[in-house]
């Protein structure tokens, strides 16, 4: 993989994932000279509970580091700072003087939270924190896993009380690793990681203290809140020397990685399921339409930047459903080919809602449904209903988004593994009426690590700078008439409502 055009000096990023962790190091150009990677142990206690070693992710992410700058063939000082991007609200506590995990991390995922969720919810539902969180009561955030683990790992309340425990999502337990553990290991998460816990206030960018107090979270195990672009410390160990100066959590990374620095820009990343943040500004904007209020960003002294974040639960895997579940394709690649064999959807809609309706709807009593079905319908119109059907959620997030923000979408980036089929991307741009665009550097969440470390030291000069770094490698703009785009999209809507309901609700 090592380029040997790229003289240094480079930024290094740490990208401790769900499934894995792994160390990219970049040129100032922001092109990719090496990558080392290594997957974790997923452990399942009980079904719903998702939890991770956090002992084995510190002694992979420190040989994913070693590995690859050997694999660049270069040393700590060629390496100017070293930034850190991580799975977003997977909690953990360890103990202050040994270091040690006193629990394995709880990952995002779990659910075991579900009833202390509804409980914290009582008089007033979802929304009880919502107003100074940005978030909805979800077993998804880190602050009622905290509680849980106080309330049910024997001791532990009492050693918080103590202040002989910390807490920290993954980026806390990197940096404090890093930077010395026991031996002056600093404690810090940053406004993005924060934003997730539901314990920040996000118009004070602090720990609110009263909810803490009804979360029966003590303050004294919470890191300290620092922004997502500033030298936290210098590392210990194998990068002795080396500032560790930038945290972003997984989807801010990528807003970030895709220069989304502009009110109205935003990204999505396309996956198994699918993520979708926009940019707005110096406002964090409340959602009435079933998103969240997250912190996009903070650059050092600079004031944040908010987004709202909408996700999907299917895109990726409904793909897959069709190739292992249906047997109607034989590889990812070929749903493409099908789909493009037929010049519509033959009247067919596709709404995979198999765990629900994520955003904008939250519905989890819907189940999936095929509609419009006649005798004309071949297995290549669904194929392409099952494209569009990822084109329609994205377009329905960003209804959304403009009506919570008033913020018009300009162009949307996208990144991830499904941004290859040039159909749904064609698609996309024809639903959404407007501009989307492929980076040419793949990897965006561990470049925006990269250029928010890189920015901290004065590696690169300013965003402007990030902007111009950031290379295109395609865009599709809109081809499709209005009128029937809408009639298109009034029949998606008349297709989601009919998944709606099909659960009885168990009271």
């Amino acid at each position: 993989m090592s380029d040997t055009h790229s003289t240094g000096p480079f930024i290094a990023a740490i990208d401790q994932g769900t499934t894995s962790s792994r160390c990219i190091v970049f040129d100032r150009d922001g092109r990719i000279v090496s990558v080392d990677q290594k997957e974790h142990e997923q452990i399942f206690p009980k079904p719903g509970w998702v939890e991770h070693d956090a002992a084995e992710i510190w002694t992979n992410v420190q040989q994913v580091v070693s590995g690859a700058l050997d694999k660049a063939g270069i040393t700590r000082d060629d390496v100017k700072a070293l930034g850190i991007t991580n799975q977003r609200e997977t909690t953990m506590l360890w103990d202050r003087a040994t270091g040690e995990p006193v629990h394995n991390a709880i990952v995002w995922q779990d659910t075991r939270t579900d009833a202390l969720c509804r409980e914290l919810g009582r008089n007033v539902g979802q929304d009880r924190f919502r107003r100074e969180t940005g978030l909805p009561l979800a077993s998804y955030f880190a602050g009622p896993k905290i509680r849980w683990l106080l309330d049910n790992v024997d001791g532990l309340r009492e050693r918080a009380e103590r202040g002989e425990l910390l807490f920290g999502t993954m980026d806390s337990w990197v940096i404090w690793n890093l930077t010395g553990g026991t031996d002056g290991g600093v404690h810090v998460t940053d406004v993005t990681n924060a934003s997730r816990t539901m314990l920040m206030n996000l118009h004070t960018m602090a720990w609110d203290e009263k909810i803490c107090q009804s979360m029966g979270v003590p303050m004294s195990v919470l890191p300290e809140i620092r922004s997502s672009a500033e030298v936290y410390g210098e590392a210990k160990g194998a990068l002795a020397g080396v500032p560790v100066a930038s945290a972003l959590g997984d989807q801010q990374a990528a807003l970030f990685g895709q220069t989304c620095f502009a009110p109205g820009e935003a990204k999505s990343t396309y996956g198994t399921g699918t993520f979708l943040l926009l940019n707005t500004g110096e406002e964090a904007v409340n959602s009435y339409n079933g998103l969240l209020t997250t912190v996009g960003y903070r650059i050092g002294d600079q004031k944040p930047v908010y987004a709202l974040e909408g996700s999907i639960a299917v895109t990726g895997s409904l793909v897959q459903w069709m190739r292992d579940q249906m047997g109607l394709i034989n590889s990812a690649a070929e749903i493409e080919t099908l789909a493009s064999s037929v010049e519509d959807n033959g009247g067919a809609y596709f709404v995979p809602a198999f765990s629900g309706l994520f955003a904008p709807y939250w519905r989890s009593d819907a189940r999936g449904v095929i509609a419009g079905l006649t005798r004309y319908v071949t297995k290549a119109h669904l194929a392409r209903a099952v494209l569009e059907a990822t084109a329609w959620q994205t377009r329905e997030i960003v209804d959304a988004m403009a009506k919570d923000s008033g913020v018009e979408l300009t162009s949307l980036k996208v990144d991830g593994g499904m941004t290859s089929n040039n159909l749904l991307m064609q698609t996309m741009s024809d639903f959404l009426n407007a501009p989307v665009v492929r980076p040419l550097v793949a990897e965006t969440t561990c470049l925006g690590a990269a250029y928010a470390a890189g920015l901290a030291v004065g590696f690169w000069p300013d965003t402007d700078a990030l902007r111009v770094n950031w290379k295109r490698a395609a865009e599709w703009t809109p081809r499709m008439d209005a009128d029937r785009r809408d009639r298109e999209y009034k029949s998606w809507l008349k297709a989601v409502e009919r998944t709606m309901g099909w659960l009885e609700e168990e009271n």
